[in-house]
């Protein structure tokens, strides 16, 4: 089972390796940090935080699409 949905990965899955995989893909298909705390119980947000790994071209993403919507609001002001 391990080798079809996680081929990366060689140690032991444990049911802790399997929440970090759980946070990471729900935040990395659009479910926002408060949802995934209330999915995992956690009390704090910070301890959600450490459960969620990101991936660098989600982060990349997320700031070239930051710039595109600050150009098209600065579209009509500037002429």
């Amino acid at each position: 089972m391990r080798a079809a949905h996680l081929p990366g990965w060689a140690d032991k899955l444990t049911p802790h390796v399997l929440q970090h995989f759980c946070a990471s893909e729900l935040y990395l298909n659009g479910l926002d940090l408060i949802s995934i705390q209330e999915v995992l119980g956690h009390s704090w947000i910070a301890t959600t935080m450490r459960y969620v790994h990101v991936h660098r071209t989600r982060v990349e993403d997320a700031w070239v699409a930051g710039h595109e919507r600050a150009a098209r609001r600065l579209e009509g002001l500037v002429r």
